[in-house]
């Protein structure tokens, strides 16, 4: 089942979405931020994008930040999502 990160009207009121979808156990532990047709894959390891296209500087900045001061929320839903494919791995925990 997927999860869908809350965001201010701000950014929703614009059709900006951040969402992990149910079927990305084998991927990279990332959050997929969509606005329309266009979809950003970002780590939630690093924060850094996943893919070339579309541009990541088509997401704001702001956005951004405030996806990522909520990067514990992401983490911990991906971890309860995929837990064989966690976030960190004890070895590599920050």
């Amino acid at each position: 089942m997927p999860f869908t990160l809350p965001l201010p009207a701000e950014w929703s009121d614009q059709e900006w979405k951040v969402k992990i979808f149910g079927d990305e156990r084998n991927e990279e532990p990332h959050a997929t931020i969509i606005r329309k047709a266009q979809r950003w894959r970002i780590s939630l390891r690093t924060g850094e994008f996943l893919d070339r296209t579309p541009p990541s500087g088509d997401v704001p900045a702001g956005l951004v930040e405030w996806i990522w001061k909520r990067r514990r929320t992401l983490r911990n839903r991906w971890n309860e999502m995929y837990p064989e494919n966690p976030v960190f791995s004890q070895e590599d925990r920050p």
